[in-house]
């Protein structure tokens, strides 16, 4: 179904596909008449048109880039806002977009979650920007319907925003990227390879866009094929599909790692511009008639069948044939991951799901920004119809993406079909997509249209001895197995019709309920706060020396941003940093927190002009240890504070939250052999946080150890490429060589002020 050719290539006339060996420039001559180089034909893809429209630094291989506009939601506007505010923020400069679609249940913590809503509709009027309100739209699919534009780029603080099959360009960053656009500021990165992702055929019926997703993801996300990358989807393929299946493959590709990702358009999308009633937003996108691309995958549709990601990663793929013909032996073997993944926390099992040979799921769930879809649940409707879900545990949930998609199944009959089979319709809502909603019971296995599915995002906590999993599936294959009651079914044996349904978009429904300032700040405006809002505590610069404490240290394989900062209840408390940081690593190192709080003590002391040793003790053996050998080391010049150590950290979610947690309670470093994704990094930067890098192979520190890095303020101001560090031992110092990668000299300015706050304060 996928192939990936293992160096570049050239795309000519859009149709074929060169390898770039010795005999590609002749080949590309006998073909087109024409002698091009390398150079000229990595200026003709769709991705470097759009980022040379939007670099302001006049170099193509440093971007400066400048944004067409923001979007954000619940659980990030709050502290991107204030962050900005505390940088002397008067006015969006963009628009920007505040949706309320992850904390809109209003369920947990009193007033907090309608105090965050209530304040991002009073700064959407102060500031000019548009507030949705709950239940209306989740984040992705009111920018889909709303913002994007061909050839235009969004940033936004969710790791899901992408739209590229519109022809947008979009990003999904941690807040303080935001706020540097919310500052008149630019988000600032190397030219980006662009890897073609080229289509052929069409699929089969049963199949849908996740399937597709899924089958990219699995091939492609363990290898780091696209790692930092922008996919680029072109291809006679890409004409087979509906705007709402590219749309759906789209969004899924933030699980491959890549950076973003553009799709040639054509009529189809055009026809979702004219029925949103944008149609001046179009713009036909091709690559050039020679193209080079840094890598190809290439996807042939028709040959894709009904996918299956089993727990506890998107990656983690097999088709739903391939499991049920070897369904003892891939059980077993998704335990024996979830071994590593649960650190065998839990006990968790999946054979005993097993009856007469065949696979019961407990729950299946269509929603968000993947799931939620007209088409899908068109699709799901079609196959649901005239079945029950039966009185048994099975259960089925269904949330449209929009409230103007949910109108139009109701116009066409496709929610009666849904409700009348015991299935349950509800509104707008991404909870379920990181565990604010529909969280199974203990060792329930879930089969979900959305987009993650890693260890205990689905809501279950292990602290509390509980354990669930989430397969992802596609809409189609979901219903399948709904209508075969928790039989685990892929699409394909459906031998009924899936019916074309006209889209038919309400735009009153946004515009009687929207709040949109049309750009226009209204600076009398007060801001409503509730006490759950909480400003960032102050964050001191970075000191001459560092002594660090390990206070955690992982090894799995990957670390997800899950991980780090849970998501689901603890949802409440992202605009309280300190509430928040409560929660750090709480499901994978229920200690760290309070070792973390016991180095900050220390820091905290120091900053106040008194001795840490008098709050720590044990840092007078250490300093005692260190000055044998830096003997003008003391607590004048030396800070202290925690860092942990994993090895490939921040998979997954933008959350900022999984840096500034770490940050606010004392969090200098991260140590890592590799960074899953650059929005983590970032994060990390942003928060004044080093990402430090260290080769593979046995530590030179354990955990609670300490570290010593003598004169690391000197290092970052003089861009050293190699850093001596020292592990703090009772016999001596014992050297090893930390990295810090390639920093711009903005990111080097924020460290050295400690954070993007103090960079920017006025």
């Amino acid at each position: 179904m996928i192939q990936l050719l293992q160096g570049g290539a050239y795309l000519v006339g859009g149709t074929q596909i060169i390898e770039d060996t010795q005999e590609a420039a002749l080949a590309i001559e006998n073909k087109t008449g024409k002698k091009v180089t390398k150079a000229e034909a990595a200026k003709q893809t769709i991705a470097y048109g759009i980022l040379e429209s939007h670099n302001t630094s006049g170099s193509m291989d440093k971007l400066r880039i400048k944004f067409d506009k923001l979007t954000s939601h619940d659980i990030t506007f709050v502290g991107i806002i204030q962050t900005a505010r505390a940088s002397g923020l008067t006015k969006f400069p963009v628009p920007y977009v505040l949706t309320n679609c992850h904390n809109s249940l209003c369920a947990v913590g009193g007033t907090i979650n309608e105090d965050d809503h209530m304040f991002g509709l009073t700064c959407a009027k102060k500031y000019g920007g548009v507030y949705v309100p709950p239940h209306q739209a989740v984040i992705h699919q009111f920018a889909r319907e709303m913002l994007a534009g061909g050839g235009s780029m969004i940033l936004g603080s969710d790791s899901h925003t992408r739209y590229g099959a519109l022809g947008t360009m979009a990003m999904g960053e941690g807040g303080p990227e935001l706020v540097k656009q919310l500052l008149n500021q630019t988000y600032d990165i190397n030219m980006p390879g662009v890897v073609g992702v080229y289509l052929t055929g069409e699929p089969v019926k049963g199949v849908g866009p996740q399937d597709v997703a899924l089958a990219i993801i699995g091939a492609v996300f363990k290898n780091g094929y696209v790692k930092n990358k922008v996919m680029e989807f072109v291809g006679p393929g890409v004409a087979s599909l509906s705007a709402d299946f590219r749309i759906g493959i789209d969004v899924m590709t933030t699980e491959t790692t890549c950076l973003s990702s553009i799709w040639q358009t054509d009529d189809a999308i055009k026809e979702f511009y004219e029925i949103h009633g944008r149609k001046e937003e179009y713009k036909e996108l091709i690559p050039g008639e020679v193209a080079y691309y840094d890598g190809m995958i290439m996807v042939d549709l028709s040959k894709i069948r009904p996918m299956i990601a089993m727990p506890f990663h998107p990656s983690n793929t097999y088709t739903i044939e391939e499991l049920n013909s070897n369904l003892l032996d891939i059980l077993d073997e998704t335990e024996k991951r979830a071994l590593v993944s649960l650190d065998g926390a839990v006990e968790f099992s999946l054979k005993d799901k097993v009856r007469d040979g065949k696979f019961y799921v407990d729950q299946g769930i269509i929603a968000g920004c993947a799931g939620g879809g007209f088409e899908n649940i068109c699709a799901a409707a079609d196959i649901l119809k005239g079945s029950y879900i039966g009185a048994d545990g099975f259960t089925l949930s269904v949330y449209p993406a929009s409230m103007p998609v949910y109108m139009e199944l109701i116009k066409n009959g496709c929610a009666a079909s849904i409700l009348e089979t015991g299935a349950v319709m509800k509104t707008a809502f991404c909870g379920p997509c990181f565990g604010a909603g529909d969280t199974p019971s203990h060792n329930a296995f879930s089969i979900r249209h959305s987009t993650r599915n890693f260890p205990n995002r689905e809501g279950s906590k292990l602290q509390s001895g509980q354990i669930a999993s989430v397969a992802l599936m596609d809409a189609r294959s979901i219903a399948a197995t709904a209508a075969n009651k928790g039989v685990l079914t892929p699409a394909t044996e459906f031998d009924g019709e899936l019916n074309r349904y006209q889209y038919h978009f309400d735009s009153n429904i946004y515009a009687n309920r929207v709040f949109d300032s049309h750009g226009v700040a209204d600076p009398d405006v007060e801001i409503q706060f509730g006490p759950n809002i909480k400003d960032w505590p102050a964050m001191g610069a970075l000191p001459e020396n560092l002594v660090l404490q390990v206070v955690s240290e992982i090894h799995d394989p990957v670390t997800t941003t899950d991980e780090l900062i849970p998501s689901g209840e603890t949802s409440s408390y992202r605009s309280n940093p300190l509430g928040l940081a409560e929660f750090t690593l709480s499901r994978k190192d229920p200690q760290y927190v309070g070792r973390a709080k016991a180095i900050q003590k220390a820091e905290t002391e120091r900053m106040a002009g008194g001795h840490p040793c008098t709050v720590l003790p044990q840092l007078k053996d250490v300093m005692g240890v260190i000055k044998k050998t830096f003997t003008e080391a003391n607590h004048t010049n030396t800070g202290f504070g925690s860092t942990i150590f994993a090895v490939k950290p921040g998979d997954g979610s933008a959350r900022e939250q999984a840096a500034s947690c770490q940050k606010v309670l004392g969090g200098w470093a991260n140590i890592a052999n590799e960074y899953a994704t650059k929005r983590y990094r970032s994060n990390l930067i942003n928060w004044g946080m080093l990402p430090f890098l260290i080769e593979e192979g046995e530590l030179p520190f354990s955990n609670l150890d300490y570290l010593f890095i003598p004169e690391i303020k000197k290092a970052v101001e003089e861009k050293s490429d190699e850093i001596k560090a020292y592990t703090v031992g009772q016999e001596g110092l014992t050297e090893f060589v930390l990295r810090l990668g390639e920093l711009t000299d903005e990111e080097r300015q924020i460290i050295l002020k400690g954070c993007l706050i103090n960079y920017n304060r006025v």
